[in-house]
């Protein structure tokens, strides 16, 4: 029998780096907000899917309230979010069961496919702990450092004798989905810097990582030119 199926859609940012007035997650993409966008995905991949919202504490009513007055009638549970990521998703899992597939998704990554969403958790029935969609890098790539000097200059400079290999090295994206017994259990650690993402988080758990390639156009919408990537190829996509 199949495990009940979750998405913990985190968007408890306030995106400064965008530089707009309000919240990324709920500036306009294609008539609609980013969230709304990156839920949907979801709910049309899997209409069965119970839906798990991380909002800024000030800004659950409003989205409550827009939800209402344009019709976008899918259930969610509302979950403030915490001093950071890692704390904000630790307060999602509360509302989560042992025994489901989870994923966590960045609700400001509204490009996903819905086929990449149905592949990934068709791919978790087989028996996998946890899977995490990839990039290949495209890049040479190079070790530097920022170095700062006593007069308060600073300049990027070589790591002598560091040579990075660019076929194996790759970018984590998101959704990541796990058994959530498992991730569960990973998010009792104590919080660390070095958590970056869910699965540094599992593990550090010792938790079996598998992985997917990902998509080059599932970006995750953090700066105005992102925006301006997004709105294009919706564009292209609508011919």
């Amino acid at each position: 029998m199949e495990r009940k199926k979750y998405v913990i859609i985190m968007a408890a940012g306030h995106g400064t780096r965008m530089g707009s007035s309000i919240p990324k997650q709920f500036i306009e993409l294609d008539g609609k907000p980013i969230l709304q966008i990156s839920i949907e995905k979801f709910i049309t991949a899997y209409p069965e899917i119970r839906v798990i919202t991380v909002l800024p504490d000030d800004y659950i009513q409003m989205w409550k309230d827009y939800c209402l007055k344009n019709n976008f009638s899918c259930p969610q549970i509302f979950v403030k979010g915490g001093i950071t990521r890692f704390h904000s998703v630790k307060n999602a899992l509360a509302k989560v069961p042992e025994g489901a597939v989870v994923a966590v998704h960045d609700g400001v990554r509204p490009m996903i496919s819905v086929d990449l969403i149905r592949q990934m958790y068709e791919k978790m029935e087989s028996g996998l702990d946890a899977l995490i969609p990839i990039t290949p890098s495209v890049d040479t790539l190079k070790a530097v450092r920022l170095v700062k000097y006593e007069d308060g200059s600073q300049k990027y400079e070589t790591i002598p004798d560091k040579e990075i290999d660019r076929s194996e090295v790759f970018g984590a994206q998101t959704p990541q989905i796990f058994d959530s017994t498992l991730l569960k259990s990973s998010y009792r650690q104590a919080f660390e810097t070095s958590f970056t993402d869910d699965a540094s988080v599992a593990a550090k758990n010792g938790v079996k990582l598998d992985y997917i390639l990902g998509e080059r156009t599932n970006i995750k919408i953090t700066t105005p030119e992102d925006l301006i990537f997004a709105k294009t190829y919706q564009e292209v996509l609508k011919g």
